[in-house]
């Protein structure tokens, strides 16, 4: 019987063997493996154990990690374009710098997650839980946010134009110097929200007015 170590090793030897190259790893315990750097577009992490995973600089492109568990999984600067992460648990995950454009994370778990600088550029995260998440300087250019918890989470200086934020729960969050051109507000949640010096020019709001003036709210 293989004890853990071996485990990995093998696991590792699998993907990274150009001869072999095992794209199927689904349920698999994943727990704590170094995988930095390594091209992993196309690989199916379905329901996988990626708790604490070293994934920086990966490439993930069109990878499937719905139902993965990557709680404080390291991503940074990772490539995740196209990929699934659906229902996916990345609490306390670390994806600093990471493109996850066009990635699709209807409800996903990013609780608490550093999201500093990422690429969020047209992302499904409809009904997606960022509560308390850093979102700082990131760009969610025509994210779908449609009813997702955004409960103090941390989008100072984040890019929101033509982000759709419908029904969107933004509970104390800190949107200081946000640019939300044309972004779609209605029935969101901005109680305590801090909008100081946010850019809201042609921005739908909560009750459905129109911001048409670029407009900094002291």
């Amino acid at each position: 019987m293989k004890n853990y170590a071996d485990q990995q090793k093998f696991i590792l030897s699998q993907i990274t063997d150009k001869y072999f190259q095992r794209r199927d790893f689904s349920g698999c315990d994943l727990r704590g493996i170094d995988l930095k750097g390594i091209d992993l577009s196309g690989v199916n992490f379905i329901g996988a154990d990626l708790r604490n995973a070293n994934l920086c600089g990966c490439v993930l492109t069109r990878a499937n990690l719905s139902g993965a568990n990557l709680m404080q999984a390291s991503l940074r600067e990772a490539n995740l374009y196209e990929a699934s992460l659906c229902e996916a648990n990345l609490i306390n995950a670390d994806l600093t710098r990471a493109n996850l454009c066009g990635t699709f994370l209807w409800r996903a778990k990013f609780t608490g997650s550093n999201l500093w600088g990422a690429s969020l550029c047209d992302v499904d995260l409809r009904e997606a839980d960022l509560s308390e998440a850093k979102l700082i300087e990131a760009s969610l250019i025509e994210a779908n946010l449609v009813r997702a918890n955004l409960t103090r989470a941390k989008l100072c200086g984040a890019k929101l134009l033509e982000a759709n934020l419908t029904e969107a729960n933004l509970t104390g969050a800190d949107l200081t110097w946000a640019n939300l051109t044309k972004a779609n507000l209605s029935k969101a949640n901005l109680w305590e929200a801090n909008l100081i010096y946010a850019k809201l020019r042609d921005t739908i709001m909560p009750d459905g007015k129109i911001e048409q003036p670029q407009i900094v709210i002291y």
